[in-house]
């Protein structure tokens, strides 16, 4: 009996791309079914059955899952390529073979906690707004935001005519940078919108000189520099799947 699933879905399983990345894909006509270019979202195929190729690759029905957590320095884009030609964070793991790609976004200008994975399942959830995973962030900032400064960050501010979710907000240090006039925050999203440490900082009057995710969902790793990546442990896979709702182990 021939088995009709939702191609994003079957890219997604195979760890070709999250979900959402897969149908840009498809939209981009990257992808084929038996030689024809599919291009419609809604198209269903036959993982056993039919020949369904990314760029000319074939497309296994199942991957090795992998999962790594990489500390994404400064000057890096968080794609697997780049058309400008920038350095990608997949260039910080030469030696890995498999197929894998980041979850969520990190600005080129921004540095921290990035994680690397093939499991298009759990990319979907972690990424989801639904789900409301934490990340938090370090930011360092122009100025000493006052009270009323932090209180708005931790409301919301209106960034396109739309508020921000609550978030946590705290003052970590002030008189901090070269000149001690400026101050580090400590900003827990559980949304992810472009840009969106940065443009809640300048609506408040407070720019960010520098900003560096430390923690997303459950994981956090203060000992890993910035460069590296090693992969998470079957604890902290299942740690994630948890946060994103998932409600399942990793053996």
């Amino acid at each position: 009996m021939s088995m009709q699933i939702r191609l994003q879905k079957i890219l997604s399983a195979a760890g070709v791309a999250s979900r959402r990345a897969a149908e840009r894909l498809m939209t981009d006509g990257r992808v084929t079914v038996n030689g024809q270019t599919v291009r419609e979202l809604g198209t269903r195929a036959d993982p056993d059955r039919d020949d369904i190729r990314v760029d000319g690759r074939a497309v296994r029905r199942e991957a090795r899952r992998i999962y790594l957590l990489l500390n994404k320095p400064r000057g890096y884009v968080t794609t697997r390529s780049d058309p400008e030609g920038r350095p990608t964070v997949l260039d910080l793991v030469p030696g890995l073979h498999d197929y894998v790609y980041p979850v969520g976004r990190l600005d080129y200008d921004s540095e921290g906690l990035l994680i690397l994975t093939n499991d298009g399942e759990l990319a979907a959830a972690l990424t989801h707004p639904s789900h409301e995973v934490a990340r938090e962030y370090h930011a360092r900032v122009r100025g000493v935001p006052d009270a009323r400064a932090i209180g708005r960050l931790a409301r919301g501010v209106a960034l396109d005519g739309r508020k921000t979710a609550p978030a946590e907000v705290a003052l970590v240090a002030s008189g901090v940078g070269e000149r001690g006039d400026q101050a580090l925050l400590s900003i827990t999203l559980h949304e992810g919108r472009t840009r969106q440490v940065r443009r809640m900082c300048e609506a408040v009057g407070h720019p960010v000189v520098r900003l560096r995710r430390v923690r997303v969902g459950p994981l956090t790793d203060p000992r890993l520099k910035p460069g590296m990546c090693r992969p998470l442990t079957p604890r902290e896979v299942a740690s994630l799947h948890r946060a994103a709702g998932l409600g399942r182990t990793e053996r």
